[in-house]
C-alpha cells in the first residue's frame, strides 16, 4: 500500500457515507441505541476487512493506515468508530501477529473479510490487572477446548457481535494457573443485559455480557500463558493496537471539534464590535491552542503505529510508549473540546448541539485502559524501574 503520506482514505470513506453516518450520530445518541445502518454501510463498505490481507479478501492497509481510517470515522461519529475500534482490535492482532509469522489468528481474518463482527471482552469489574489476570474461570474440556463462565464489561458492539475475543484463568489443569485466551461463539450461554445508559459514547453499545459456561472450541483456543507480564506476541499485539487505536478515535474527536469550533468563531457575531468572533484576539488564542495541541497528536500516532508495522525494538519501554500515546490522545482531546466549548458559547451545552455530544463522549476516553494512574505507573517503572517491596 502507498505510505501514509500518499493515503487517500476517502477511497474507503467517501464524503457521501461519512455525511450519512455523521447525520445519524445525533440520533444514535439520543435513542441510546446502536448504529446498526452505519455498521450496515460500513460492512458493505469492506471496512471490516481494512486490516486483512488482500490476499484475504481485504483491504491490506497497514496501522498506519487504519489509524487515519478511524480518525475520519470519529470525526463522523465517535460511538460508531469507538465500537468499530473493538473489532479491529482483533483484526490489527491479527496483523501483528501474522506479521511475525503466527498465524493462530488467521480465522479472524477470514471471517472480518467476509464480514463477520468479532468483539473484544476483556475488560471485567475491578480488575486492573487487565490482560495479566481475570476473574473468568476457564474451565478445560475434554477435548482441548474450554468453558468461560464470568462476567464480562464494556463489552463494545454487544448487540450485534458474531464472536467474543475473552481472557479467562484456568485454575484446575495440572500445569495451573493459565490465562486462556479464546473465541466464543454468541449462543444461549452468552447473555447481553440491556444496561448500557451512558453520559456519552452511547452508540457503542458497551454491555455487560455474562458468561454461562460459554464454549470456545479447541481451535478457538489462542493462548495458554502464565498470569502477570508477558513477552507474548499475543499480549503485545492487544497492548499495542487497542492503545494505537483508540488514541486514535480520541483524536478524530480532537479534529472534528476544532473544525466545529472555526465554524463557530466565523458565524458568530460580536454585539459589542459587530466583528465576527474570529477577529476577536481571545477566541483567536484559543483557536490557536486548539490547533497547535492538535497538531501534536498527529505526528506520535504516525511515528507509533509505523513503528508496530514495522516492527521497531522498544525493549521494555514499549508499553511506556504505547501507553503515555493513549493518555496523551485522551488528555489532549479532553483539552481541545475544552477550549472549542468555549468558542462556540452557550448553544454547546445542549445535547443537541455536536459539541456537547463530543464533550460527553470525550469523557469516555479516560475510563479505557491505561487509565491515567496505570500510565503514569508503568511510564514510571520504565524509567525508574520497578517499586522496592
Amino acid at each position: 500500500m502507498d505510505a501514509v503520506s500518499d493515503f487517500d482514505p476517502a477511497r474507503y470513506l467517501p464524503d457521501s457515507l461519512i455525511e450519512r453516518i455523521r447525520g445519524r450520530a445525533a440520533g444514535v445518541d439520543a435513542d441510546n441505541v446502536f448504529p446498526d445502518e452505519d455498521l450496515a454501510e460500513l460492512r458493505e463498505a469492506g471496512y471490516l476487512g481494512i486490516l486483512v490481507p488482500e490476499k484475504l479478501g481485504g483491504a491490506g492497509l497497514s496501522l498506519a493506515q487504519a489509524s487515519v481510517m478511524q480518525q475520519r470515522l470519529a470525526g463522523a461519529a465517535p460511538a460508531t468508530a469507538l465500537a468499530i475500534n473493538m473489532h479491529l482490535v482483533w483484526t490489527g492482532v491479527a496483523k501483528v501477529l501474522s506479521d511475525r509469522g503466527d498465524d493462530a489468528l488467521r480465522f479472524v481474518q477470514e471471517g472480518a473479510a467476509a464480514g463477520e463482527v468479532f468483539a473484544f471482552g476483556i475488560s471485567e469489574a475491578g480488575n486492573d490487572l487487565v490482560l495479566f489476570g481475570s476473574d473468568t474461570v476457564a474451565e478445560p474440556q475434554s477435548d482441548g477446548g474450554y468453558a468461560f463462565t464470568g462476567t464480562k464489561i464494556f463489552t463494545s458492539l454487544a448487540p450485534v457481535w458474531d464472536h467474543l475475543g475473552l481472557h479467562g484463568l484456568d485454575t484446575t489443569s495440572e500445569d495451573a494457573p493459565k490465562m486462556v485466551f479464546a473465541f466464543v461463539d454468541r449462543t444461549d450461554a452468552v447473555r447481553t443485559r440491556d444496561d448500557w445508559d451512558t453520559v456519552g459514547m452511547r452508540g457503542t453499545q458497551s454491555r455487560t455480557t455474562e458468561l454461562h459456561g460459554a464454549i470456545a472450541s479447541p481451535d478457538r483456543v489462542v493462548r495458554r500463558l502464565s498470569p502477570g507480564p508477558n513477552p507474548d506476541p499475543l499480549v503485545f499485539g492487544i497492548f499495542s493496537v487497542f492503545e494505537l487505536l483508540l488514541a486514535s478515535v480520541y483524536t478524530g474527536i480532537a479534529r472534528r471539534a476544532l473544525d466545529v469550533a472555526v465554524v463557530a468563531a466565523q458565524s458568530r457575531t460580536s454585539k459589542k464590535t459587530g466583528l465576527a468572533y474570529s477577529q476577536d484576539p481571545d477566541i483567536r488564542w484559543r483557536i490557536a491552542e486548539m490547533a497547535l495541541t492538535y497538531d501534536g497528536m498527529l505526528p506520535q500516532l504516525e511515528a507509533i503505529a509505523r513503528d508496530i508495522d514495522e516492527r521497531a525494538d522498544h525493549g521494555g519501554l514499549w508499553f511506556a510508549k504505547l501507553s503515555g500515546l493513549k493518555h496523551r490522545a485522551v488528555t489532549s482531546a479532553k483539552a481541545v473540546v475544552d477550549e472549542a466549548m468555549l468558542v462556540a458559547g452557550g448553544s454547546s451545552y445542549f445535547s443537541r448541539s455536536e459539541l456537547g455530544r463530543l464533550y460527553r463522549d470525550v469523557v469516555a476516553g479516560m475510563f479505557h485502559p491505561s487509565d491515567p494512574e496505570s500510565a503514569h505507573s508503568t511510564v514510571a517503572a520504565a524509567w525508574l524501574g520497578p517499586l522496592t517491596p
